[in-house]
């Protein structure tokens, strides 16, 4: 089944558990080279008139260089059937593992943002804002006590949605 193209506008998920319980794989890069990472934090809303999303990547995940490089990048949403394959691109770097090879995932290309052919939808995003977190800017400062111990911060990125596409 292929994917059909659709408008944000038309997303009927809820993004907290689409997000956050069954997770996406983010992803950049090109048909030459390409990473994807698992994750359950950002969200889809509104800012500068534009649709938009917003993703947290690590300064040690591999994807990070992939993001840094393109001009865009992909969030590909699976539902409850590829959690295996999820959890295999969480928890191991593409640095020295061939996600695709390793879960099955096929990768597909779209403006240079490789997706993937089992996702049940896919939002393909221009990058607009990075921005690297940091203790000072914090108000509850029991949050970097928690998530940030290893000084491993996330970078905030803002990216436009330019195209929905949805199992047809």
């Amino acid at each position: 089944m292929g994917f059909i193209t659709t408008t944000p506008e038309e997303i009927n998920k809820n993004v907290f558990k689409t997000i956050g319980r069954q997770w996406m794989l983010i992803s950049a890069g090109d048909e030459e080279k390409m990473n994807t990472m698992t994750a359950s934090w950002g969200g889809l809303g509104v800012l500068w008139n534009k649709n938009v999303c917003f993703t947290f990547i690590r300064d040690s995940r591999y994807t990070l260089e992939f993001i840094d490089s393109k001009d865009y990048f992909s969030l590909s949403f699976f539902g409850g059937e590829h959690m295996d394959e999820l959890v295999f691109c969480g928890r191991n770097s593409g640095r020295n593992t061939d996600k695709l090879k390793e879960t099955g995932l096929t990768a597909v290309y779209d403006l240079e943002a490789p997706y993937f052919e089992q996702a049940e939808m896919v939002m393909i995003c221009k990058k607009l804002y990075k921005q690297k977190m940091n203790a000072e800017s914090f108000i509850d400062k029991t949050l970097v006590d928690k998530n940030y111990t290893d000084n491993d911060w996330h970078e905030f990125i803002v990216g436009e949605i330019v195209k929905v596409l949805k199992k047809g």
